[in-house]
């Protein structure tokens, strides 16, 4: 006998017997007591908000200065051989590469519109004197897209708003990154295949810079796609190299590293540039440019640029944190990387840097190689851009799992591809957040079944075993009651339950008329109708809560029973005499989805059906109170702790109405069609 057999056998043995009162809501009550809770005034929120504590000290120097955190945690024999592997490598590549591609271009587009190519300035001698005029004021522009949105960032992180994280779900954050990647490996395309294009941004800029390439392709340069090519080779075998013996390696080979060096070398040893007219980085400048104020008289014309800049800089850089972390199993805090990114653009501007952000590339080579010329650094990007691609291999998972995921990860990597990655990421929040109206407005409904002598309430279209309960209809939700959805649900249940109010109250009354008409009593047709409303209202026209200025409240459930022989004319549904609301999956009701609830207990109630509600958190019972929903006492009646409670109560309460049925005494004046019962 095996283990897994052995657990079933054990399973089935084991039994649990509790035995306990029915609990409604006012019999749970009477055995709860209600811990006091004494709430801070004012004054001591405020002392406590303002009181300097070395917790609160700690906290502030850990959001600020991370590193004063894990700095005191840092393995050095485990860490540092990686960690100055990746430096390296990383280094190499930053220097002559530059920024990231995506907010180079948003930034070389503020550039461009207000510094354009034909623009004449003022004091430009020759064509070299402007040039460095127009690249002068251009570095200007820059500065001042770089302070303000650093200014932006920082304010938000200090303003806690990197709450907006939670928004960028997983399948938005790998549409989006993939995005990126596409539009980063675009813009490596024309120096891979060596070929002057125009600088495109904005909306379709994917478009017209893959066109633009591919309508230049023949004068391609050949040294320069061999070189690419061969650094290209270089990479991908080095890297599936480093994945195979990674147990076995110190840390992983520095490729890049390499890639860099040999492309360096082969260039100035063979002149490539003269030689062959192959595009070379050129001369580096040594060490920081000098301190110098960033414009801000230029700031009214690139706020919203500098906007769209913090948001996409944000966005890039917790996504790319975002897929890290879950690959290594740690936590990212928005409102720390957008403080950090903020300080670093705020205070880098004014040593005349760009705005910086995660570069895609060089991200993952820092993590690829052990971190926790120009054709040459397209080969290096295009290769460890390879690990984006692949994310491309989601799409058949999400078909499979999840059709609304797969459509959050399609728009926003379509959206992100070809509005650009700021319109993109906008339009992607926006649909994510109306799937998620959707899922609310659209949930799912399920009519459920008890599985035999349990407690157990399972769906019946799932499983065989599970059988309804003779007289009990038992309808569940799996979303909060509001606004989006409220009559949705009340329509749900009636066609889920087959029990519709209206339809029970006009088969009666047409049955009425067809019994009226057999035994030739016109006068029968609406008997029943009229003392029924005569109950409600009182003998005397009058409302129970205006007599003797005494709160009267209507009766829940209003019982009209009829005679036997009325019966055959009645649908079959009509024999239902509760339906059960299993609540435990609502986590809140709102004053819409309250009024609704009322309207479909008195519908019920009209017609003779109990409505109860089981399974409500506190939040919901808290809900309904606010909403008055128990300004009628009885309501609290009709309030049970479990799905299996209310059944219970149910049928306790359907014997004890037949026992008083059978031992009352038969009245000699009642009519013969029907008699109302409260």
């Amino acid at each position: 006998m095996d283990h897994a057999e052995e657990n079933e056998i054990l399973a089935a043995a084991q039994r649990y017997y509790v035995e306990r009162p029915i609990f409604s809501h006012p019999v749970l009550q009477e055995r709860l007591h209600k811990k006091d809770k004494i709430s801070d005034s004012i004054g001591d929120k405020l002392k406590q908000a303002f009181t300097c504590t070395p917790k609160k000290i700690r906290n502030i120097i850990y959001m600020f200065l991370p590193i004063t955190k894990w700095l005191p945690a840092y393995r050095f024999k485990e860490y540092v051989l990686g960690d100055l592997v990746s430096g390296i490598s990383t280094g190499v590549l930053q220097l002559p590469q530059g920024p990231f591609a995506v907010i180079s271009l948003m930034i070389g587009g503020v550039a461009v519109r207000l510094v354009p190519d034909d623009m004449v300035i003022p004091g430009g001698v020759n064509a070299t004197n402007g040039t460095e005029a127009r690249d002068a004021l251009r570095v200007k522009v820059a500065m001042s897209v770089t302070l303000l949105s650093g200014i932006i960032q920082f304010c938000l992180g200090v303003c806690r708003f990197g709450f907006v994280a939670i928004y960028l779900t997983e399948p938005l954050v790998r549409g989006f990154t993939t995005a990126a990647a596409v539009h980063v490996f675009t813009s490596m395309l024309k120096y891979l295949f060596g070929v002057k294009t125009k600088r495109y941004s904005g909306i379709f800029s994917v478009v017209y810079s893959t066109v633009a390439v591919l309508q230049n392709v023949k004068n391609l340069n050949v040294c320069s796609l061999g070189v690419g090519l061969m650094v290209f080779g270089l990479l991908l075998g080095g890297k599936e190299f480093n994945e195979r013996f990674k147990e076995k390696l110190p840390a992983p080979i520095p490729l890049e590293f390499f890639a860099v060096v040999m492309g360096t070398g082969i260039s100035a040893g063979f002149n490539l540039h003269e030689s062959y007219n192959v595009d070379v980085v050129g001369t580096l400048p040594l060490g920081l440019l000098p301190p110098a104020n960033p414009d801000t008289s230029l700031f009214h014309l690139v706020y919203v640029d500098a906007i769209a800049i913090a948001i996409v800089g944000f966005s890039v850089t917790i996504s790319m944190a975002k897929t890290l972390a879950n690959k290594h199993g740690y936590q990212v805090d928005g409102n720390q990387e957008l403080i950090a990114l903020g300080l670093c653009n705020s205070i880098g501007s004014l040593f005349q840097t760009f705005s910086i952000s995660c570069s895609l590339s060089r991200s993952l080579v820092q993590e690829g190689t052990g971190g926790k010329t120009q054709a040459v650094l397209s080969a290096i990007v295009i290769v460890n851009l390879k690990g984006m691609f692949m994310q491309f291999s989601d799409l058949p998972f999400f078909w499979r799992t999840s059709k609304i995921e797969l459509t959050i990860w399609l728009t926003t990597f379509v959206s992100s591809l070809f509005l650009g990655l700021d319109y993109g990421l906008i339009t992607a929040v926006i649909i994510a957040l109306l799937t998620v109206i959707y899922r609310t407005q659209s949930p799912s409904y399920k009519v459920l079944g008890q599985l035999p002598d349990t407690d157990v309430y399972i769906d019946i279209d799932a499983y065989e075993e599970v059988k309804e309960i003779p007289g009990i209809k038992i309808f569940q939700i799996n979303a909060p009651i509001y606004y989006a959805n409220s009559d949705l649900y009340s329509s749900a249940l009636k066609r889920k339950t087959g029990v519709n109010p209206a339809l029970i109250m006009g088969a009666r009354r047409k049955a009425m008329k067809k019994y009226a008409k057999e035994v030739g009593n016109a006068n029968m047709a609406n008997a029943t109708i009229v003392k029924v409303d005569a109950e409600v209202d009182g003998e005397d026209g009058t409302k129970p809560e205006e007599e003797e200025n005494e709160i009267k409240y209507p009766p829940v459930v209003i019982k009209s029973t009829l005679p036997e022989e009325l019966q055959r004319f009645m649908p079959p549904g009509d024999n239902v005499h509760t339906i059960i609301l299993d609540f435990t999956q609502v986590n809140f009701i709102d004053s819409v989805g309250v009024k609704t609830l009322a309207g479909i207990v008195k519908e019920y109630g009209d017609v003779g059906i109990y409505v109860y509600l089981a399974g409500c958190s506190a939040q919901v019972v808290n809900d309904l109170s606010r909403n008055r929903f128990f300004e009628n006492p009885a309501l609290l009646e009709l309030l049970f702790h479990s799905v299996h409670d209310a059944v219970l109560g149910s049928q306790v309460r359907e014997a004890l109405a037949e026992q008083e049925a059978t031992a009352a005494p038969p009245q000699e004046d009642s009519e013969p069609n029907a008699t109302p019962e409260a």
